[in-house]
Order: structure tokens, then sequence, then C-alpha cells
């Protein structure tokens, strides 16, 4: 998952990096135009891997064909998504389950609080604008139906984390995923191998996509006692934890173990947008950083990107 920090340089010659933030970014925050030279401690080491949370959403609306845009303007392959599905049965992609937060529904629907996003078609959240909550130069941004987003990511030529979100929700949505994931050609060798893993917090959904497609990676999102690691070593690759529940010695018990696919099992941590933090587990082995500012964290630890 490292490569060396010598692309962050390529990356700044060709103008697709950002100036370092001097921490978190704030959800407004407008994009940096220059890119950050490597940190000091981090020059020419190797780095873990960042993946771009909900895209780029420090700089642009979460979630949106907008933010994972930006993060490929910004040099990173990974990005990170939720997925969640419709009352009549379209996968978008959107964190939260109901649509309050990151769009105008409470304006457009008054009357159907609280607009959770299980009592809404297709129709009518593709109505909704989901950019303006962040800025108004991203007045009109849309809620994307999973099939967009894939196509984007495609176009991109982007790697993904998938999250399967509240899968007690919406039952048969993990087969409904790989379905759509089939259909858009996510599912062949290449995308499996290099571009493609799916994660959740439910440790049942995980299992249930390990048994219809054992040959994907899949991550499960928490920070599970230490001695119930090896129950979780036999459906999942990953362990992805909150960076504030983790120490080095949990993180290298987990490298302790083989995961589904007989390979060391990993360690992507979540959230983190600052540099302070980003070194510091850096320092405690992890193999990825999930982060809101990812120029931020490159500029850190330096990464794979």
């Amino acid at each position: 998952m490292y490569v060396r920090t010598a692309a962050v340089a390529a990356a700044a010659f060709l103008g697709l990096t950002f100036t370092l933030l001097g921490g978190s970014a704030s959800p407004a925050a407008t994009a940096p135009a220059t890119a950050p030279a490597p940190a000091p401690d981090s020059a020419g080491l190797l780095g873990p891997t960042v993946y771009a949370h909900r895209g780029a959403s420090a700089y642009a609306p979460e979630n949106t064909l907008a933010s994972i845009d930006l993060a490929m303007r910004l040099g990173f392959t990974w990005v990170e998504n939720d997925v969640q599905r419709t009352k009549d049965g379209e996968l978008v992609v959107i964190h939260d389950d109901t649509l309050a937060r990151t769009t105008d529904a409470e304006q457009v629907f008054p009357d159907r609080k609280p607009w959770r996003v299980k009592d809404f078609t297709a129709a009518e959240i593709a109505r909704l604008d989901a950019g303006s909550w962040f800025g108004p130069r991203f007045a009109g941004a849309r809620v994307p139906t999973l099939r967009e987003y894939m196509e984007r990511v495609e176009g991109n030529r982007q790697r993904l984390l998938l999250e399967i979100k509240k899968p007690e929700l919406y039952p048969g949505i993990e087969e409904q995923t790989l379905r759509l994931l089939g259909e858009t050609g996510w599912l062949d060798a290449q995308h499996v191998s290099r571009r493609l893993v799916v994660q959740s917090f439910s440790a049942d959904s995980v299992r249930v996509v390990h048994r219809l497609r054992p040959d994907l990676v899949t991550a499960f999102l928490g920070t599970p006692a230490v001695a119930d690691l090896p129950r979780y070593a036999e459906f999942t690759d990953r362990i992805n934890p909150w960076h504030t529940t983790i120490s080095a010695d949990w993180v290298a018990a987990v490298h302790g173990l083989r995961g589904a696919h007989g390979k060391t099992m990993e360690v992507d941590t979540w959230i983190v947008d600052d540099a302070p933090t980003a070194r510091k587990v850096r320092e405690m082995g992890v193999d990825g950083i999930i982060t809101n500012a990812p120029d931020v964290v490159r500029g850190a630890v330096g990464s794979y990107f």
C-alpha cells in the first residue's frame, strides 16, 4: 500500500496538489491552489495510502461528483463513499440516512419530516440541491445515483472504498450493490484486484459480501478487541478504526493475522484531517488514512495516492 513520496513532487509539477493547511479544514474551506512540499520527516520515506473521504470533502460537498472530481484534480486516486437505497429501490450515494443535512429537502418537501432517504423516490431525490449547504459555488450539485457515481469514478480512473451504509435499513443491499458493480464493469479481475474495497460498520454485511464474492477485498469499520480479531480475519481483509481508538500495539495485533485472502491484515484509520494526527497514526504503523483533507495528510506523511 506504499510508494515513495517522489510522486508528490511529480503531482506538484503538474499543478494538481494544494497548499498544506495548518489543521482541520472547515466545511466551507476553499481549496488552496499550490502544492505543499513534503514534510521534512517524510521526504524520501514511505507513506500510508490516503483515501479521500466522501471525495475531497473539506473543499467540496461530500459524496457529490464535484467532490470526487476535485480529489482527482488534487492527484488522489482512492475515494470513499456511502451507499443507501431509495423508496423505489435505487442505490444512491449519501452519508446520512436522512436528507436534511446535505440537501434542501426541508424546503422542497416541507411536509415529509424526518426526510429519510428510504422514504423518497430516486426522482424526488434528484430534484434536491446537494451543494448549496456547502457553498454558493456548488449550488445545483445533486445526490448521485451509485450508477452515475461509478461511471464518474471509472472515467476519472480512480479507485473506490465503498461503504454499505446502515444495511439493517435496506435488506438485500449487499446483493444489489454487487449486481450494480457487475453491471458497471467493476467486478472484473482488474477492478477487484486493484481498484475496489467494500466496507461496512456491520460485520454481518461484510460477511454477506465475502460470501457472495469471496474474491473481493473487504473491510470492517470498527475497533474489535484484540481477542476478537481472529473471528474477523475469517471474512475480512482489513480492520478500519476511528483513529482515537487505536494504539501501535493494536495495529501490530491486526498485522499479526492473515485475513480472508491469506494476506497480512491491514488497518486504514479515519477520520484524520490534521498533520500532527496524521504523523501520529503513521508512527502507529497504519496502512491507510481516510481523510476529508487528503492534501493535508499527504503533505504531512507522504503517501500512496
